[in-house]
């Protein structure tokens, strides 16, 4: 950012185009109008000193994986709602050509289903193009003591969690980090940001470390106006009829740019919607790659 603020008159203009993100799951061309922020946060609860042995200090000693268990249930009911206080909060309503964008997107929930073996989905009945522009709360990952082969009988020391929270526009990094952690204040437990100490620890019945990372704000460009309407003229003229989203489900650094060089950005995407991103075997279908270098082309002489 602050290698762009220093060089301002080589990096700016009227729009800045990202080239990231998948194709629409109908491998249509996909343009998103903006991204969702991104903060994240981490949060380990405490039992014993060490493992204790299940049998003999069980329906004792508490259980910090059981612990952890109920806090995460506190924080979002069965439809995915996130149930932190304040949570939904300042944030930027969408605006008519948005919500027209979602009514015309196509209908994919039903084949993601069968795609993905789903039985059910979170949302209470909402589509995943809506779903997306809405804040979300997950789980990235939890961990205590060993499993399989490789577990004892034994009440564990520490259980931990890794979320990340998706964010909308209107919706501050930090502010919403904040309100987790107080949701978890809320839950009864003594929150601190390092590892603590016996005297704490002895101190309070349940206590929890939990320390917030990262914090990309969200971003949303106006789909009326000129320079997005000549986007979208400019990518449908180079791959016919296309999806128009308010904004993708995934973060990028857009603030980033947009903050120093006062400009605008729009996501074109190139990935295909199987690419396992952030996950195993990642991979890009060549065709997508063909076609995303005859799109950039069409753009840069727009």
């Amino acid at each position: 950012e602050k290698t762009l603020a220093a060089n301002k008159e080589l990096f700016s203009g009227d729009l800045w185009l990202m080239c990231d993100g998948p194709l629409h799951q109908t491998r249509r061309q996909l343009i998103a109008f903006g991204a969702r922020g991104a903060t994240r946060v981490d949060v380990t609860v405490y039992g014993a000193r060490g493992e204790l042995h299940s049998g003999h200090y069980g329906n004792w000693a508490p259980n910090p994986a059981l612990l952890l268990a109920r806090l995460l249930v506190s924080m979002k009911d069965e439809n995915g709602r996130v149930l932190v206080d304040h949570f939904y909060d300042g944030i930027e309503p969408l605006s008519d050509a948005e919500k027209r964008a979602l009514a015309e997107a196509p209908d994919i929930d039903a084949d993601l289903m069968r795609e993905f073996w789903l039985g059910s989905t979170e949302g209470d009945g909402k589509k995943l193009t809506e779903l997306i522009t809405l804040p979300s709360l997950n789980i990235r990952g939890m961990a205590s003591s060993r499993m399989g082969a490789q577990a004892s009988n034994v009440i564990p020391a520490t259980a931990s969690v890794t979320m990340d929270i998706r964010l909308v526009k209107g919706m501050d990094p930090r502010t919403t980090a904040e309100r987790v952690i107080e949701h978890i204040r809320k839950q009864g437990f003594f929150v601190v940001n390092q590892e603590p100490s016996s005297e704490v620890r002895m101190a309070h019945p349940k206590v929890a470390m939990v320390t917030s990372r990262g914090g990309e704000a969200a971003t949303r460009t106006s789909m009326d106006l000129p320079i997005s309407q000549e986007v979208i003229r400019v990518v449908e003229r180079a791959r016919g009829p296309t999806v128009k989203l308010p904004n993708m489900g995934g973060g990028l650094p857009l603030t980033s740019i947009e903050r120093p060089l006062n400009t605008r950005t729009i996501v074109i995407s190139i990935g295909n919607h199987d690419n396992n991103q952030h996950s195993y075997n990642e991979n890009l279908r060549l065709q997508n790659l063909w076609d995303g270098i005859e799109l950039m082309a069409a753009l840069l002489t727009m």
